[in-house]
């Protein structure tokens, strides 16, 4: 890969970082004041916080802000009385209206049961034995074992993108061209601007961004149903795809892969930073983590109910409704704060510990309900793999005393943004 390319990709990965705000504040000590004491807030608190929204809201929307696990809970299992098709009008406006996470009612269910087979463990698996694994131990984490320390952030940037663009099917050869591909995917995310003054120049940025990943993306379908389409790969996959007699187009396609691209990176990269960072900052845990694998799972589960990448989530109210005696009206803005609803204490005791022994109980770090992350299998085998290899590779892995130590930030795509290391 070129310096130019690393340079594009470190920059739009920190442009991203930088927009979703929060490195100011503890977040946590707010969301615990907000349980006790205003649990329904009437007011859109991620702006207060100056994060942009991804859902295209309507000044004139009245918002209301959840901070509870059950409200939460409750909000996003139901997709009948709280929709998410406003979505379409915000980010989903990068990628034609067409994105998973903007669809409701039977237009949402029929989509998504077409795609989920190609996402569940058995296919995830068979990724992980014949690419995920030996991508990440032979194509990064060996290489680097010499050199006995460094920032593992640079290889959580990475590591996802060459992963996630092998198993969609491009050409594994080309590595400057997938690290273009991810800098577009990334300035899609960063679309959405508080600033006007930043606000038109990014959308435009983004919109770009958009088209250009679209029209590689589309070259790669059709070169791939043009051959018959009998890989293994997520786009020969996709072609192949049926669900009562309907099948997906080319533009469908295209469109759903490049819809895929901004969080499936992004989020891995984040997600890995902060479960890194926890086991680093608790050697014992990561003692017992190395000693037994069994636990590789539940660390990861735990992390991302600690620190969720994704903090929050919004729907709409499909008719009036009332949340703890507080009035919603149809078509008011329903944000959800999954991490305060990840630590809150009557669901979770001992909420801000990171607890790899916690009782399983579900959390929303990959979302909840109709809409749950369709490749969470995918980013945990990811993670999985990631730090199995770490643990047999790099031994006496521990932070480097001599740099600053990691801080997971942001009040939107949360995580660190640097993590020094050294190993024996």
């Amino acid at each position: 890969m070129s310096t130019q390319a690393r340079d594009n990709l470190g920059k739009a990965f920190a442009d991203v970082a930088s927009n979703y705000r929060g490195s100011d504040v503890d977040l946590h000590a707010v969301y615990r004041e907000m349980r006790m004491n205003s649990p329904v807030l009437e007011e859109n608190f991620m702006a207060r916080l100056g994060v942009p929204s991804i859902a295209g809201l309507d000044a004139n929307r009245p918002t209301f802000t959840l901070f509870k696990y059950n409200d939460v809970m409750a909000v996003m299992r139901d997709a009948s009385n709280f929709t998410s098709g406003f979505i379409a009008e915000g980010l989903g406006a990068f990628f034609d209206g067409l994105i998973l996470t903007a669809m409701d009612g039977d237009a949402h269910k029929n989509i998504r049961n077409l795609l989920q087979p190609v996402f569940m463990p058995e296919t995830v698996n068979r990724w992980k034995e014949t690419k995920i694994d030996r991508v990440i131990r032979e194509e990064y984490i060996k290489p680097l074992v010499p050199s006995k320390g460094g920032d593992l952030m640079d290889f959580a940037l990475y590591f996802p993108i060459r992963v996630i663009y092998s198993l969609i099917g491009f050409p594994e050869d080309r590595p400057d061209e997938i690290e273009q591909y991810a800098a577009w995917a990334l300035a899609i995310l960063a679309g959405p601007q508080v600033d006007p003054e930043k606000a038109a120049a990014a959308r435009g940025a983004a919109m770009e961004a958009a088209k250009a990943l679209y029209d590689v993306v589309k070259v790669v379908v059709a070169e791939r149903r043009a051959t018959g389409a009998e890989g293994d790969d997520l786009i020969s996959r996709l072609i192949r795809a049926e669900y009562e007699g309907r099948s997906l187009d080319d533009h469908e396609i295209a469109t759903f892969v490049r819809s895929l691209l901004p969080a499936a990176s992004e989020t891995t990269t984040r997600t890995f930073g902060t479960l890194m960072t926890l086991l680093l900052e608790n050697p014992e845990v990561l003692e017992r983590v190395r000693n037994d694998r069994s636990l590789v799972s539940k660390a990861i589960d735990e992390a991302v109910r600690l620190e969720p990448v994704a903090t929050f989530k919004v729907r709409q109210a499909a008719k009036d409704m009332e949340i703890r005696g507080v009035q919603i009206p149809k078509g008011a803005m329903v944000q959800c704060i999954v991490t305060s609803a990840n630590r809150d204490e009557d669901a979770f005791e001992h909420g801000d510990v990171f607890d790899i022994d916690r009782r399983p109980k579900p959390s929303f770090g990959f979302g909840f309900g109709p809409h749950m992350c369709i490749g969470q299998f995918v980013a945990k085998t990811e993670l999985n793999c990631a730090l199995n290899a770490i643990l047999d590779l790099m031994p006496n892995i521990r932070l480097d005393p001599s740099k600053p130590a990691p801080e997971i930030i942001g009040a939107q795509l949360r995580g660190p943004h640097y993590l020094h290391v050294l190993w024996d």
